[in-house]
């Protein structure tokens, strides 16, 4: 009887993960973690019969405590229960399927304790795999990947020498906008970005996608995984998901691991690792299938994916800055709750601003930068209406589009004034201003 932990329980990955466990009665689940959703974890919690149950927040901890009160499972809460699951001596295998930074801590400690690491959380080897892969190392404690493109290259590799390996080729769909070019994403939605052709995922990854910010996330990922570097890492578009990823080695020889679009897959091989075990579900159907294709990625529509390879080649601290700055604005654009203050000079290319700044901005507004080169307001803002479907307002001056924008924002909204240098300090002192008076010195700028 193999006993798992899951972080993340009631997410993409982690319900998937109990699905498999439902097909096999010697996995058995010990512990269960997740953010906010009480329904389904007591719903978890009744059927797998954990130990533990960890929830985000204390209040959802006491909702769930309130709720099985009638099993045996304890139940806590935050960050302490979850370090306190990931120790469990118990438990075998810690699935870690949390979204975010939040995964880290957890991770750290479950390989201290010699925990097998299934690992579906990107960002814990993209902010801090310098630390994590050298302590895994240490304590002979295995990283087995669960994302389906580092499990084809692992699966690709298995039995080979990697000091062979030629060049990873790191498979993407291209996301839901695929071939578009910057001009048509203009009128984007939330609910565009979320459909994505070929997989079913969490909120924040299924983004990520539709910006290939997530292909550079796993680039980083990768780099740490099968220690190579990031110029062996090559970004190849696949349409059908079909090739989740490639190993070339330095003869020419392409391994290849190959397979329908569905994570129950390496998912099952995280934790039966050597073995493989039988599994229902679809199978590749050559014949119907009739053709794969092969596409570069198009870095200049979807920026996000040559960041990754600067932030990268910057090395230090700028990898967990890349990843902490797409978080929030990714959650940003989820809640939609980006309010812009823009003072254009008229030399600048407005267009591709706007381009940018639309497809997060919940509301516009428009001041003059003190300087002669400064593009009008009103004209400015009449562009802003033809080429964006968002609320734009022109102001007469900085203290006046300060005021507005701080007495209309609400509370978790972010109010961004980028660009200029010129109206960046009076832009500071008028904020300043209207937090003392309108807030009380409130910390929001």
């Amino acid at each position: 009887m193999k006993k798992i932990g899951i972080l993340g329980s009631t997410g993409s990955i982690g319900t998937q993960t109990l699905e498999i466990v439902r097909s096999n009665p010697d996995l058995q689940v010990i512990a269960l973690a997740a953010g906010s959703n009480v329904s389904l974890m007591e719903q978890q919690v009744r059927e797998f019969h954990p130990m533990l149950a960890v929830m985000g927040s204390e209040e959802a901890a006491t909702d769930l405590k309130n709720r099985i009160a009638d099993t045996d499972t304890r139940v806590s809460a935050g960050m302490e229960g979850m370090l306190e699951l990931a120790i469990l001596p118990q438990m075998e295998v810690l699935v870690t399927a949390i979204v975010g930074m939040i995964g880290i801590r957890p991770t750290i400690a479950a390989i201290k304790a010699g925990k097998t690491i299934a690992l579906a959380n990107k960002e814990t080897l993209v902010t801090a795999g310098h630390i994590i892969m050298p302590l895994a190392k240490e304590k002979g404690v295995s990283i087995l990947p669960v994302d389906s493109e580092h499990s084809a290259i692992f699966q690709s590799m298995h039995g080979e020498n990697r000091e062979r390996v030629s060049k990873i080729l790191l498979t993407a769909s291209g996301g839901p906008f695929r071939g578009k070019r910057t001009e048509e994403l203009q009128d984007i939605t939330v609910e565009d970005a979320l459909k994505h052709p070929n997989w079913s995922m969490g909120r924040k990854i299924t983004v990520d996608s539709a910006t290939l910010v997530n292909k550079g996330l796993e680039v980083m990922e990768a780099k740490w995984l099968f220690d190579v570097e990031p110029e062996q890492i090559q970004v190849v578009v696949h349409p059908q998901s079909i090739i989740h990823s490639m190993v070339e080695y330095v003869d020419g020889g392409i391994m290849a691991q190959l397979g329908m679009p569905d994570m129950k897959l390496p998912i099952q091989y995280a934790l039966f690792y050597p073995d493989r075990r039988p599994m229902d579900g679809r199978r590749v159907d050559f014949f119907a299938l009739k053709s794969i294709s092969f596409e570069e990625p198009d870095v200049k529509t979807f920026r996000g994916l040559q960041l990754a390879y600067d932030a990268i080649a910057a090395g230090g601290s700028m990898p967990t800055v890349f990843n902490a700055a797409n978080e929030k604005a990714v959650g940003l654009f989820l809640d939609k709750k980006i309010r812009f203050l823009l003072g254009i000079l008229s030399t600048k290319d407005v267009s591709t601003m706007l381009q940018l700044i639309e497809p997060l901005a919940e509301e516009i507004g428009v001041i003059m930068p003190p300087s002669e080169k400064a593009m009008d307001n009103e004209r400015m803002a009449q562009q802003i209406s033809r080429e964006c479907a968002v609320r734009t307002t022109a102001f007469d001056s900085i203290e006046e589009g300060v005021r507005s924008m701080i007495e209309n924002a609400e509370k978790e909204d972010v109010i961004c004034a980028p660009g200029s240098l010129y109206s960046i300090e009076e832009i500071r002192t008028c904020a300043n201003r209207e937090f003392h008076q309108n807030c009380g010195g409130c910390e929001r700028l």
